[in-house]
């Protein structure tokens, strides 16, 4: 197959969308398939431009075997409301030129990831101009997250960026999704049940174990990262590791940090980067149970997520069913307990459930209180890690997942 995979976010980004287009784009071509990608620069989670990379030219290079064309993108530091529209139509209109280059390939596919949902019409026109299937892949619902998140206001305006979101969903040859209910919510837009594809986010379950806790015992000191942020080793961690954005609702984290700082065996972590970041850390100043590590290097991650007792996944109410957070796999396929804030019935909580505490949004109380709970009960977090592990392997596999895109793609085609 020749596909074009047309996704703002894309490798070497290490977390969020980019994470997932650049493993599935490595993971196809590793298959034989011919895969070329128009993306931004990379900038994600710490909305600056990596080394090596310019936010003002076009550029085609290569990764990992795949060809990938860059398009000039505007990154704003402080991605607020218009901000974000502005970030998002940059890509979009520096992107065509890219889109026309590829005419004379003719793909067999066209793959469209979003956010943004503004790359859809030009998306479209591309593949009926030649003829070739369409695919879009709904990463985030980014118009329901901007009312519904406050970023954009107006009724009107509202009104009309749901019809336009509803009609450019329904010109697609087939629509995915990574969670059943954010498949139902495509259904209720209006997409044919008969061209809706789950597509959940995937972890590599060889590449993240369960790593073995050392033996605590009196006079041993702590190892690896737990040295590194001078942690005891009898202490028990509390982890966030992700973006650090305005969908995360991370500011309860550090309220359930304060409840807690009496209780010296609890320590928190919080590694990442994001817009959120400078604020949490203000609010942390004076807690010596919160420590900070910036996004960790890939061949680190297994080790991070082993470092943690309980993972935590804080979530805004009004963005538990609009976006599944891409971490919850990595943090179940550790083997350790899960804590998140959702309301019962989200497709968030649903996931969570058997497998971890789910506890209300926006109730740091509950939370602290939940945390707690686990820190006394090392056996109750060891069923609900084995549980969230027996989940990852069983339904979150990378190559059972893509093994099974690969041939709704082929099924596609041939249509």
């Amino acid at each position: 197959m020749k596909i074009l995979l047309y996704s703002m976010n894309f490798a070497p980004e290490l977390a969020g969308i980019g994470k997932y287009s650049g493993e599935m784009a490595e993971w196809l071509h590793v298959r034989g398939h011919e895969v070329r990608v128009i993306a931004s620069p990379p900038f994600f989670p710490q909305w600056s431009v990596f080394e090596g990379y310019s936010a003002w030219t076009w550029r085609k290079t290569g990764w990992n075997g795949v060809t990938v064309w860059r398009a000039p993108t505007w990154v704003p530091s402080k991605p607020r409301a218009l901000g974000r529209i502005g970030h998002l139509l940059s890509f979009t209109l520096s992107s065509i030129p890219l889109l026309l280059a590829q005419l004379r390939w003719k793909p067999d596919l066209m793959f469209v990831v979003e956010p943004p949902i503004s790359c859809t019409p030009a998306a479209l026109c591309f593949a009926k101009l030649l003829g070739i299937r369409s695919w879009l892949h709904i990463q985030d619902y980014e118009v329901d997250a901007a009312f519904g998140l406050g970023w954009v206001r107006g009724e009107r305006v509202r009104r009309f960026a749901l019809a336009a979101e509803r009609w450019l969903m329904q010109r697609f040859d087939r629509v995915s999704s990574i969670s059943s209910a954010m498949c139902t919510k495509a259904l209720e837009k209006g997409v044919d049940e008969a061209r809706l594809v789950l597509f959940p986010n995937w972890v590599d379950v060889e590449a993240v174990q369960p790593v073995a806790r050392p033996a605590v015992a009196e006079g041993v000191p702590p190892q690896g990262y737990r040295a590194e942020l001078n942690i005891p080793a009898d202490a028990v961690v509390v982890l966030y590791a992700g973006s650090l954005g305005s969908k995360q609702g991370i500011e309860l984290l550090a309220e359930a940090a304060r409840l807690l700082v009496c209780s010296h065996g609890i320590h928190f972590v919080f590694c990442g980067n994001g817009p959120s970041r400078a604020s949490l850390m203000d609010a942390c100043v004076r807690l010596a149970n919160t420590h900070f590590l910036d996004l960790q290097p890939a061949e680190r991650f297994n080790e991070l997520l082993g470092m943690a007792d309980i993972h935590v996944l804080p979530q805004r109410a009004d963005a538990a069913d609009l976006v599944m957070p891409s971490k919850l796999g990595g943090m179940f396929a550790s083997g350790r307990a899960v804590i998140v804030t959702a309301h019962a019935g989200t497709a968030l909580s649903e996931a969570v459930w058997g497998r971890g505490v789910v506890v209300e949004p926006g109730d740091a109380a509950a939370l602290a209180d939940a945390i707690e709970q686990l820190s006394m009960s090392p056996a109750t977090r060891d069923l609900l890690g084995s549980a969230g592990r027996r989940f990852a392997e069983e339904e979150l596999d990378r190559n059972t997942i893509l093994q099974r895109l690969e041939e709704e793609l082929q099924r596609c085609i041939a249509r």
